[in-house]
């Protein structure tokens, strides 16, 4: 994994963690800063970055994403694109 594939999972999990203390109760936050910051790295992803990955990325399939970036992509289940 790259490091810039890194610093995107990094942003996914802090994503996730924020999210799921929200959905206990925690403190609302903007989840815009860390969604900027995964569009703009997804923009400095080089050219021969897989597919699949840059699918999950675009369309915001960010559990499927951070699956993809933790070898776990075989967890995810099919969306309505038809991508796994």
């Amino acid at each position: 994994m790259i490091s810039l594939e890194h610093q995107i999972l990094r942003q996914l999990i802090e994503l996730e963690e924020i999210v799921m203390a929200m959905a206990s109760g925690g403190p609302r936050k903007s989840l815009l800063p860390w969604v900027q910051q995964i569009n703009e790295l997804t923009q400095l992803l080089p050219t021969n970055t897989d597919p699949h990955l840059l699918h999950y990325l675009h369309k915001r399939s960010y559990e499927k994403a951070r699956l993809y970036l933790q070898g776990r992509d075989a967890e995810s289940v099919e969306g309505p694109c038809g991508h796994l």
